[in-house]
């Protein structure tokens, strides 16, 4: 426990969050030499990284290459370059795995997670990083005001006043309020004279109005072909595993089209179309299943139907192509397999809208780029102000590339805070 200071008791660095970023920025300010206090608003420390991921937090992207790696920034890849070749991907399989003998395995697209499969075993190891770096804790304090002074801040919480020389604020953004992430930040930095993009959500759920679609939930197609139609112009494609949900579609391949889906419907509608089968012709899907059909001709439709489809896809298929699921595989007729085939092919509905803030597993919007300077992540506005993670407006897709970011500003914050 940190005793409680006076204006005269000045610490070299004060963590605002105690989250990925700032669990990093501390540790890493600890290490190299400064004294550490973190004021976290929640009970614990870690709370959205310990959830982080499903669970298993997917730590960061097996992509060696910083360059490549950035890719997939577009937007603010400039601003990352000189971040990104000071510490990136190597490092962080260095911190984890050398340093702190965490094992990871990295699996399907790079994604990178720790080799427990545990979210917690990674807030542990955050934890214990700056444990080990003498990082004292201040725990269910809020932050009510921040004052800058002549040679550092003034930090007024719930649990008294707080002063230190230097001050990284990284409170997360909007994304997932219920681990603490309220955009707090947002409004302190503002008023500090920061240019602050309206946050919304990038890596989200989409919704749609079909109750076909509501009729699925919890059902999932491990590989189909994704595509987005504005206005009847095809803009998007996409192959991948998506999951049915009772407001529409979510899974992987869908958050990571969301940001570009949410653009789309700023202009006009969106239809969303999805192909089970991708890799295989239409002309080929007919014989298969003209053959599955032609072998079970006293079965009922629906029971055939059970050897590619679950019950509930079975359903959804009689519904919109018209054949009872109680009519004979042998009375099938080629027009009513021609129409099967078809939607297969081609299941299309309309997206009304991306889920809140509340459902999305990041944000974009935050602080403008412009005002960093990233090779230090100090604020250009605020001298002895640094700026880490979720709070920066950096758009990113999922599969580990926002923890590595925030791996990223946090280590940099950490070692340039203590000089």
């Amino acid at each position: 426990m940190v005793k409680k200071q006076s204006l005269m008791d000045v610490t070299d660095v004060i963590v605002i969050g105690g989250g990925s970023s700032g669990l990093m920025a501390a540790g890493t300010a600890a290490q190299h030499g400064a004294q550490v206090l973190v004021l976290e608003k929640n009970a614990v420390l870690g709370k959205k990284l310990s959830i982080t991921g499903g669970g298993r937090c997917n730590i960061t992207n097996d992509k060696r290459d910083f360059k490549q790696f950035l890719e997939h920034f577009p937007q603010s890849k400039k601003y990352l370059y000189s971040a990104f070749a000071q510490y990136a991907v190597d490092e962080t399989f260095n911190f984890f795995e050398q340093d702190m003998k965490l094992p990871l395995e990295t699996q399907a697209r790079k994604r990178t997670f720790p080799a427990s499969q545990r979210a917690t075993d990674v807030r542990n190891t955050m934890v214990n990083f700056c444990k080990q770096h003498n990082v004292s804790f201040k725990l269910s304090t809020t932050v009510t005001k921040l004052t800058a002074t002549d040679d550092g801040w003034v930090v007024k919480t719930n649990n008294g006043n707080f002063t230190c020389h230097k001050l990284i604020i990284s409170t997360g953004g909007y994304a997932a309020p219920e681990t603490g992430s309220t955009g707090d930040g947002f409004k302190w930095l503002s008023d500090l004279g920061h240019t602050i993009a309206k946050p919304s959500p990038s890596i989200v759920p989409l919704k749609t109005n079909t109750t076909w679609v509501h009729s699925l939930s919890g059902t999932s197609w491990d590989y189909l072909k994704l595509r987005f139609y504005a206005d009847g112009v095809k803009k998007i494609q996409k192959t991948g595993k998506v999951l049915f949900t009772h407001f529409g579609i979510s899974g992987p391949l869908v958050l990571n089209s969301s940001y570009d889906v949410s653009q789309l419907l700023s202009w006009g509608s969106v239809e969303c179309s999805l192909d089970l089968f991708p890799d295989t012709p239409a002309e080929i899907l007919s014989k298969r299943i003209a053959n599955l059909l032609q072998k079970n001709v006293k079965k009922d439709f629906g029971n055939t139907m059970t050897e590619i489809f679950p019950k509930s896809i079975i359903e959804v298929l009689s519904e919109l192509s018209a054949i009872p699921t109680d009519i004979k595989s042998g009375e099938i007729t080629r027009d009513q397999r021609n129409t099967l085939v078809a939607l297969l092919k081609d299941m299309r509905f309309p997206i009304t809208g991306t889920m809140g803030l509340d459902r999305a597993v990041i944000a974009d919007g935050g602080v403008d780029l412009s005002e960093i300077n990233f090779k230090t992540m100090q604020s250009k506005v605020n001298p002895n102000l640094y700026i880490i993670g979720d709070l920066l407006n950096i758009n990113r897709p999922s599969g580990g590339f926002s923890l590595q970011m925030c791996w990223t500003t946090g280590y940099i914050a950490g070692v340039h805070s203590a000089m």
